[in-house]
């Protein structure tokens, strides 16, 4: 099956170059896409030499800091565009391991959305606080009880999708752009594209080089969402 991989970039210079040679060597064959937003430290500029060397890889510049989530949907827009079977969305600081890339495949047999999830037996997380344990769990806990999403770990994105079953039209009716994305598409493939949701295990590790992007601005943004798509989904059953 076609397969894309697609990394969102902004500041990502010191990871860019060994991710995507670990994807490009992956037994999945894979394509790779750079989704970078102008980062100041020289990542695109890194993304376009690789593409410069291989023709697998292909680079999007965008101007300006525009989110995670806007940089993944433009992706899988990408993918759809181009007649991959599937798309793959990881992190781009290590923290998704390519070695996991053979898993997320195989598990499209099952699934249409297979998530490499951090809450199914055999996952877990590595060097994180307990404060970060307790949002990531109440974040998880919110998004499956107000969105009525039947997998445990909502708010990861190493994900690989099932384009033919997700279309266009999916995408058109995103209204996030930061990485409240995360919840926002898990519940309109299940719940407007019948889309079957899977997990495969996953160890994820806290990033290699670099700083986190996620802020407090994002986690209210996450809040606000899930308790706007929980009112719809209400409404939609009165």
């Amino acid at each position: 099956m076609k397969t894309l991989v697609i990394l969102a970039t902004y500041n990502e210079r010191e990871n860019i170059e060994p991710l995507a040679a670990e994807i490009l060597a992956s037994p999945i064959a894979a394509d790779l896409l750079v989704v970078d937003d102008d980062s100041p430290d020289g990542t695109g500029e890194a993304a376009d030499r690789l593409a410069a060397a291989n023709a697998r890889v292909c680079v999007i510049h965008r101007t300006g800091k525009r989110g995670l989530g806007s940089a993944s949907i433009l992706g899988l827009q990408f993918a759809i565009d181009r007649g991959y079977d599937f798309a793959i969305v990881m992190d781009a600081d290590f923290s998704h391991h390519p070695r996991y890339l053979p898993d997320l495949v195989g598990g499209m047999d099952r699934f249409d959305v297979t998530i490499g999830s951090r809450y199914v037996a055999g996952g877990g997380v590595v060097n994180w606080p307990v404060a970060r344990r307790l949002m990531s769990g109440t974040a998880n806990s919110a998004a499956r009880l107000c969105l009525g999403l039947r997998v445990r770990d909502c708010t990861g994105s190493f994900r690989c999708y099932r384009l033919a079953k997700m279309k266009t039209a999916l995408l058109d009716r995103m209204v996030s752009t930061g990485y409240c994305y995360l919840e926002e598409i898990l519940y309109r493939c299940q719940s407007e594209a019948g889309m079957k949701l899977g997990e495969v295990p996953i160890v994820f590790e806290e990033r290699r080089r670099g700083r986190s992007k996620i802020s407090s601005k994002e986690i209210l943004a996450g809040v606000w969402l899930i308790a706007r798509l929980a009112l719809a989904r209400l409404a939609g059953r009165g």
